[in-house]
């Protein structure tokens, strides 16, 4: 038995998650094989029995490379059945609209989505989340994986109830796609950029050249992942239009001051309570066998 998880990441959080399936796959003695995109690499999926995509929303859509590598599949001849799971900053129901692009993509290719998962991660763009709502946010996706895994393997199918209108809104946000790469050409450096060249190396798409003075120029192909603003040493990248929204800095998801306070603190407030109580009770009501999968360490 082998599993495959096609995923895209612009700054960890779907990596982590992806992280997670492969080892409760590798733990039931499933091989199971990451593929980071973009990947060239040709790719027989007929030897595998489970497949997933996973994805960060990009305004309320799939990201656009992650589309283009769901054309670029080999039509099957025998369809297959695949899951998907995607990544957020917030758990609001728009989220839910983020896949219907792919899922007919996917489709026409012969692969059939049958399960669809959702977790809320901590935000590359828009503000920071405090240090103890990151960590509460990844005991909580640590809390559903397992039991979202179970469900998989045991051929449970899992969807997503869509909002109204969500295929004609899916579209028009859409919009994001060519917008990013007009805003990345809005990307500028400030000062004290110390010409490291991390970010021209972590771009996902090749965006990003160093010049003869050991400075980073930017290119037409920006897929706003935040990658580069995120992870600069220095904080020297602006992000063009949306610069108010830059986030800098990786996550430690270890515990942090509970008191911490944020300007934040109310934002989707509702919302979020929602989601984490959505992860407790699902972990409350899975079965004896469910709780044992969901025991084995990560």
């Amino acid at each position: 038995m082998k599993a495959a998880i096609f995923y895209f990441s612009g700054t960890g959080n779907t990596r982590k998650i992806a992280e997670l399936y492969r080892s409760y796959f590798n733990n039931d003695n499933i091989e199971c094989d990451l593929f980071p995109l973009p990947n060239k690499n040709h790719i027989d999926l007929k030897e595998y029995n489970y497949i997933g995509f996973g994805y960060p929303v990009h305004a309320f859509n799939a990201p656009e490379l992650l589309l283009d590598f769901a054309r670029s599949l080999p039509i099957l001849e025998n369809q297959k059945r695949c899951f998907i799971f995607k990544t957020s900053g917030e758990p609001v129901k728009m989220n839910r609209i983020s896949s219907l692009k792919l899922i007919k993509i996917l489709k026409t290719r012969g692969y059939i989505v049958k399960n669809e998962y959702h977790y809320c991660m901590p935000y590359n763009i828009i503000f920071r989340h405090t240090d103890n709502m990151a960590f509460k946010l990844w005991e909580a996706a640590k809390k559903l994986v397992p039991i979202d895994y179970n469900e998989l393997i045991q051929e449970k199918e899992h969807y997503e109830k869509k909002v109204f209108f969500g295929s004609a809104l899916a579209w028009f946000l859409r919009i994001e796609h060519p917008g990013a790469r007009f805003n990345g050409k809005f990307y500028k450096i400030e000062g004290n950029c110390i010409g490291c060249g991390k970010c021209a190396t972590n771009c996902p798409v090749n965006n990003i050249k160093m010049n003869e003075n050991k400075l980073p120029e930017f290119g037409k192909d920006c897929l706003m992942c935040m990658r580069c603003s995120f992870f600069c040493p220095k904080n020297s990248i602006k992000i063009g239009l949306f610069n108010s929204w830059r986030v800098n800095g990786e996550y430690s998801f270890k515990p942090g001051n509970p008191d911490e306070k944020s300007k934040h603190d109310n934002y989707c407030k509702k919302a979020y309570d929602r989601y984490f109580e959505y992860a407790e009770n699902r972990n409350e009501s899975i079965d004896d066998d469910s709780t044992k999968i969901g025991e084995k360490t990560v």
